[in-house]
Parts: structure tokens; sequence; C-alpha cells
């Protein structure tokens, strides 16, 4: 064979490899953008019990076309305390299962229409209109891309049948154990177990491969596939090393359980799979094997499921002793716990985790208004100098939202998902604005009593904390109301309003009657409580800002961009106004 020859193949192996793993890719994108949803209710359901948490792995999984995205999905949950340990070790063996529709959707030769699919996923993504056509195109384009990247291999390894340096290379891979660390390497190397499947494919429709030796390398595939939640879960919470321990202690023990039965494996699945009628040697291998193989990694991944499932509680308490818990340093997780860089290219759960990030920075923001009565009435300077502080806390969670949504906002958002980034963003706008009110306005205040040595009268002090009682509510229940979703304790919020004014005028009238009492300082006084009734006031008005947001109903609304703002609603203060 000459230099020019070998040089060929390795570009057709090279480029058809690089097609199938961009179809991969596209075909993986477009599904979780019309997976949507579903992806959340399935989520939802999983919990219940282990069969339903494989079943839902395996379906994910099918759904996206990839057991190691289910196991990042996972990892990013477990990140984000919305799964236990326990819980996603079902969904884990589960996306094992279903990363075999891949191999079988492959194994039927079906690569001469793949040019057909490519060009009419495309005309589909092109011309339809509306997002989710556009998807199914791009799917089917995907699709296509991963059978002509096949094709492209199959025709760049077919000289390969009469080189003999490739074809001992092929019979030193019989060894099992050889085979098992060869494409295990590989695997972790392109970080797709589906795309190692696919050329084993390739190769055994050549007839370079024996069943046994296909059956190793599927082996070898499973292992190398736990590379990717291992980088996962990398800086991640104790819990998420966990799950890519557990993804990784479940297919090594399935593959060392089987690997000296590897005979007698493949005896069983050329009993079940098809022959090839009136086919003989390297024609019949060729054509039996690639189905066999599919079958195979079906078989072994449904047979591991079954042995392991019964010993979840099990499998959670050896992963545990071997990841202990550490204490958590006093800055780790401080700027944000549930927003996943994992899930940023599934809005769909990424938007979930957002609302949840929120009432963090609203439970944040809760704890300055609470506590900012008293420093400003009666407190040290130092009592003030930690008020002010507080908003450091709020400042960070704000802008690590923010920058989060920033990049969400670049993603596939359907009309609905451009909505709600844009609600939530405008919720942590609003939350921010409390944190900067208290520290901008309120200690100032407070600096300006103690300059001025000034005292609050107890009829005042008495007035401002009944507002201030109303007002803390207000936030208190807006930010529930927006972690739940709850429409009715939002409205709560916004029937205040009658109540909140009534309080508001009620202070002001009593300050005003003693603005001429006879006290020192009785005029810088009155500013200093005036302002604090006025931030009070501002801050219930955007508590029932956040309200609005989750009573409005979300309409589509393409023509605003994803990073505007909602207007000021009627009855909301000028000073309330987020920059």
């Amino acid at each position: 064979m000459t230099e020019l020859k070998l040089g060929t193949i390795v570009m057709g192996l090279a480029g058809g490899l690089a097609l199938f793993l961009y179809g991969m890719e596209k075909l993986t994108d477009a599904l979780k953008l019309i997976a949507g949803d579903r992806l959340k209710t399935l989520l939802a359901r999983m919990t219940s019990n282990r069969f339903k948490a494989v079943l839902t792995g395996a379906t994910i999984t099918a759904m996206i076309q990839s057991s190691s995205i289910t196991t990042v999905l996972v990892v990013g949950f477990i990140s984000a305390g919305l799964l236990s340990l326990q819980q996603s070790i079902g969904i884990i063996m589960g996306a094992s299962i279903g990363t075999t529709v891949t191999a079988q959707i492959i194994a039927f030769k079906v690569t001469e229409y793949s040019l057909v699919l490519v060009a009419l996923g495309f005309a589909m993504a092109f011309l339809a209109r509306s997002k989710t056509m556009k998807a199914y195109g791009a799917a089917l384009m995907g699709l296509g891309l991963i059978f002509f990247g096949m094709e492209l291999m199959k025709d760049a390894t077919n000289p390969l049948r009469s080189f003999e340096p490739f074809i001992q290379m092929m019979q030193n891979l019989r060894n099992p154990l050889l085979a098992v660390l060869f494409s295990a390497a590989f695997t972790a190397l392109i970080q797709s177990s589906s795309a190692t499947t696919g050329v084993i494919i390739v190769l055994a429709s050549q007839g370079f491969l024996t069943l046994e030796t296909g059956i190793a390398l599927v082996f070898g595939a499973n292992m190398g596939t736990c590379i990717t939640a291992f980088l996962a879960s990398i800086g991640k919470p104790r819990e998420a090393v966990r799950a890519a321990a557990v993804h990784i202690l479940f297919n090594t023990a399935g593959v060392l359980l089987w690997i000296g039965f590897v005979d007698p494996f493949a005896d069983l699945i050329r009993w079940v799979s098809p022959a090839a009628e009136g086919l003989e040697g390297l024609a019949a291998r060729a054509a039996e094997t690639p189905r066999q193989i599919a079958n195979s990694h079906t078989a072994f991944n449904v047979a591991n499921t079954l042995l392991f499932i019964g010993f979840t509680p099990l499998i959670a308490r050896i992963v545990e002793w071997l990841i202990p818990d550490r204490a958590l340093g006093a800055e780790e997780g401080l700027d944000r716990r549930y927003l996943s860089d994992i899930l940023v290219n599934t809005p769909a759960l990424a938007l979930d985790l957002v609302r949840m990030e929120l009432a963090r920075i609203g439970a944040a923001a809760l704890r300055m208004v609470r506590d900012a009565i008293d420093p400003v009435l009666k407190g040290s300077a130092e009592e003030l100098e930690a008020l002010g502080k507080m908003d450091d806390e709020v400042d960070r969670l704000h802008a690590a939202l923010v920058t989060y949504l920033g990049r969400l906002s670049t993603e596939n958002l359907t009309e609905t998902q451009s909505h709600l980034l844009s609600r939530y963003l405008g919720a942590a706008n609003y939350f921010e604005n409390m944190g900067d009110l208290i520290e901008t306005n309120l200690v100032s205040a407070g600096r300006t009593r103690l300059d001025s040595e000034l005292e609050i009268s107890p009829s005042t002090r008495e007035l401002l904390r009944s507002l201030h009682e109303r007002v803390q509510w207000a936030v208190e229940r807006s930010t529930e109301a927006l972690a739940s979703e709850d429409r009715e304790v939002a409205q709560e919020v916004i029937d205040a309003k009658p109540e909140i004014d009534r309080l508001t005028e009620q202070a002001q009238i009593h300050l005003t009657a003693r603005l001429g009492a006879p006290a020192p300082h009785r005029l810088a006084a009155f500013r200093i409580e005036s302002e604090l009734v006025e931030v009070l006031d501002r801050l219930y008005v955007l508590a029932k800002r956040i309200s609005r947001l989750v009573v409005e109903e979300i309409e589509p609304y393409s023509r605003k961009s994803t990073m505007e703002l909602p207007p000021a609603q009627e009855g909301d203060t000028e000073e309330a106004q987020v920059a």
C-alpha cells in the first residue's frame, strides 16, 4: 500500500468520524429542543421508585441520544440539590440502556439514504417557520450526517481488507482485555460511546471483527463514556462527584462481571439474532455481525441493570464511604448554588435552576430588609457598617445570575423561554435594587442620625416598625411566590397595596404633625424619618413588581429583546424604576 493511499484512508476515517460526531451533536441539540418541557416532566416523576428512575434515564437518553449528557444532567441536578444520590443511581443505569437505541439505529443498513436525510432535514430547517419544525429538520439532518459519516468511514476502510498490518492489529484485539482497554481509551478521547459503537459497526460490516471482539469493544466503550461525567463532576459538590463515581462503578463492575463470559454471551447473541441467508465466510460475518453487536450492546446493559438495580441502597452507601462529606470553606458556593454550566444548553431545565437561584437572591435581600430598621433607628456605627456589607452578598449573587442569564440568552430559546428569561432578569434586578436602597439610603440616614446625635421618638418608632413589618412580609411572600410559582401568594402581595398606602400615609401625617414639636434638631430628624418611610414604600413597590411577574400570563413577544426589563406598572413610584 502506498503512502498516498494510507493518507487517503486516514483522511477518510477522520472526516467520516468528524461528520459522525457533528451529526450526533446536531441530533442531540435538536432532540433536546424538541423534548423541552418533556424532560422536566420526566425528571419530576422519576423519584418515586428505582424502576421508574431506570425508565426515566432510558427514556431521556433515547430522546437526546447521549448517555453521557443524561449522566451530566444528573450531576447538574445533584449539584443543585434537586436529586439525592440514591435517586440518581437508577437514572444512570437507565441511561446505559437508552444509549443502545443509537447502536440499533446504526445497525440498520440505511447509509445509502444518508444524503436524502441530509437534504430533507436541511429543507425542513431552512423553510419551516416554527422552531419546533426547524428542530425536527435539524434532527433529521443530524441523523443523515451520522449515516453519511459512517458511509465515508466504510469506504475509507474498504482497502484495509488486504492490508496485512491492519489485519494483524484486528487479530490482536481478539484478546478481550486488550480490546476493552483500546475501546475505553478511544471513547474517553472522543467522549462519545455512540461514535465508538458506530466505528465498531463499520469495522464489523467490513468483516474485520468477530462478534467476540465486537462485544469486548462495546464493553470498553461503556467504560470510556464515564470520562464525560467524571469531568463534569470536577469542582462540584460531593454528591455530584458521587454520581460520577456511581457511573464509573456501575459500568466497570458490569464489564468485569461479563468479561470472562464473552464466548457464551456471543453464542447467545448469535442464537437470538437473525442470520444472513445464502452467505458464508467473510460475507456472512460482514452481514450478520453489525446487528449482533447492536443486540449485544442492548442485552449487556439491560442485564446489568436488572442485576444491579436491587443493590441501589448498597451502591449508595459504598460510594458515600469512598467519597465522604467534607466541610465547605467560608466562601465556597457563595456566589451560586443552583446555576449549572452543564445545563446552559438545555434551557427548559436551566430556567428552573435560575428560578431557584432567584429565591437565594430574594432570601439575601430579605435578610437585609429584616435587619434594616433597628440599626437605622438606634444602631451603632458598627451595626450600620454590617448592614451595608450585607449588600455585597446580594450583589455577588445578582452578578452571577445575570452572567448566567446572558449566556442562556444566546441559546436557541422558544418564545416562552425568552419571556421567562426576561421575567427572571427583571426579578433579579428588583432584588438587587432592594439591597442598593438599604445600603445607599438607609445606611446613610443612620449615619446622619449618629453624626447629629438624634433620637427618634417612641411613637415614631412604633409607626415605622408597623410599616416595616408589612413591607418585610411583602418581600418574603413575593420571594416565596417566585420560587414556587404560586400566583395566589403573589396576588396577596399585590392586594396589600391599600394597607401599605394607609400605613405610609399614617406615618407621613404623624411626621408632619411632629415637625413643629419642641425638640432639638427636629428638621434633621424629620428628614431621616421621611427617608425611612419613603424607602420602605419603595421596597414594597419592588416586592409588588416581583409578584406581578409571577401573576402575569406568559405571552410570546418576539419583538422584544430577551434582556429588556418589564415596564413599570400603574401605581409604582418613579423612584422604584430599575435601571
